[in-house]
């Protein structure tokens, strides 16, 4: 037994001391990350994802960089890349709609990661941060995500324990 035994529902997990706090922090450390790119990215009024969508290569290419040269389409996915980094984080930290953040963060990942993959033979402007191959912190953040939304921890520490009290009380 690896002491996240289901409990007697089969619902939720039942996490030991070091398992919850490891999955809570990686939640949260996740959740900050995303708050801090969305007020980052909200508190900079020149900022704009385009440059970023120019640079795509790749299978989507096509459709991110005609996306960047759309100034209507680039400002809806303009906002919704800051306010959606900025809700998913605020979700994550507080442990609110947990899984509904998760989803919208891998998602979101997935968009980033397939915008600029970090493929062999691509080169981009800018210099990848933290590029191994096929593998970058995009994509690590985006599994440690599947891990978040594998192994729920709201259901014990965050808001959703509150706002979900009944069905979380049923299931127990």
């Amino acid at each position: 037994m690896n002491g996240a035994a289901k409990n007697v529902s089969g619902k939720f997990p039942d996490y030991g001391m070091f398992q919850l706090t490891a999955l809570v922090s990686l939640r949260m450390l996740i959740g900050w990350h995303f708050l801090y790119e969305g007020v980052a990215k909200l508190s900079n009024p020149y900022w704009t994802s385009a440059g970023y969508l120019q640079e795509s290569q790749g299978w989507f290419s096509e459709q991110f960089i005609s996306l960047a040269n759309n100034p209507g389409a680039l400002a809806v996915a303009d906002n919704l890349n800051q306010w959606g980094l900025l809700l998913i984080g605020l979700a994550l930290l507080l442990g609110v709609f947990t899984r509904t953040a998760a989803v919208a963060g891998v998602v979101a990942l997935a968009l980033y990661y397939l915008a600029v993959p970090p493929f062999p033979g691509m080169e981009y402007a800018m210099p990848a941060e933290g590029s191994h191959l096929n593998v970058n912190k995009i994509l690590i953040e985006l599994a440690a995500l599947l891990v978040i939304l594998g192994y729920p921890t709201a259901h014990r520490i965050g808001l959703d324990r509150l706002l979900f009290r009944k069905r979380y009380a049923e299931t127990a």
